[in-house]
């Protein structure tokens, strides 16, 4: 009888098409990101494994669009996700600053505050997925908190490793707050203010011109502070129109 059943079952399920599996074929070049950092990290090569965080982000940002484009979200791609940014976006900096300056920092203190971070991560990423409040992120996004972390390392800072523990445990807390952060993914072409839009280019341009490596670090700097600052990007990047018909709405 249950080999029957489990006959019937596998009947019933359906093959996966092509438009469910591609998203996550994007989302495994996230992991995949990773991963490999993790292992650049553990060869001491640090500004690699930097880099590997922000190539990251790209698969993180395809992923989701391809399964919009395609149609093909689903609960399984919602889960791999996370799971994939949990590795890119927690395991990966945490163990990369851990390496670069907190090894053998106040006894475990340095690894505690890691895993620490990891921790806040994970959190993080499981109240996105089970509480959807729409408007600003809830909490510094788990991409966003990676990538800072990792500018560390990409600008070279000589950094004592209090420093940096502290700044890797504040990140996490304002991971798992309540503080809205920037949502810019319902701007788009028609949506957008022009001008605005153009000056935030500039300074995306004018920063990596005269700050080169240390540039990503300035901007997710600015990112943070806006959160804490209560400023809007999502909202202040809209045009005229756009917000007219937002509060209508």
């Amino acid at each position: 009888m249950k080999f029957k059943k489990l006959r019937e079952r596998r009947k019933d399920r359906k093959p996966l098409e092509f438009k469910q599996i591609l998203p996550n074929m994007v989302t495994s070049g996230n992991l995949l990101c990773g991963l490999f950092s993790l292992m650049l990290t553990l060869n001491g090569r640090y500004v690699p494994a930097a880099w590997l965080v922000f190539f990251a982000v790209i698969f993180d940002g395809l992923d989701g669009k391809v399964a919009r484009m395609l149609g093909g979200g689903s609960q399984f791609g919602l889960e791999f996700d996370s799971l994939a940014d949990l590795v890119s976006f927690g395991v990966a900096p945490a163990i990369l600053l851990y390496k670069f300056s907190l090894q053998g920092f106040m006894g475990i203190t340095g690894a505690v505050i890691s895993c620490f971070f990891a921790l806040c991560v994970a959190l993080r990423l499981a109240r996105f997925n089970v509480v959807h409040v729409p408007g600003p992120f809830q909490g510094l996004p788990c991409p966003a908190g990676g990538l800072f972390i990792s500018s560390f390392i990409l600008a070279g800072l000589d950094l004592p490793p209090y420093v940096l523990a502290a700044i890797l445990a504040l990140t996490g807390l304002l991971m798992i707050s309540s503080i809205p952060y920037a949502n810019l993914k319902k701007l788009t072409k028609k949506s957008a203010d022009k001008v605005k839009c153009f000056a935030l280019f500039m300074l995306l341009a004018l920063s990596f011109i005269f700050l080169r490596s240390a540039a990503p670090l300035f901007l997710f700097f600015i990112y943070i502070l806006s959160g804490l600052l209560r400023l809007d990007w999502g909202q202040w990047l809209l045009n005229q129109e756009a917000r007219e018909s937002e509060k209508n709405a």
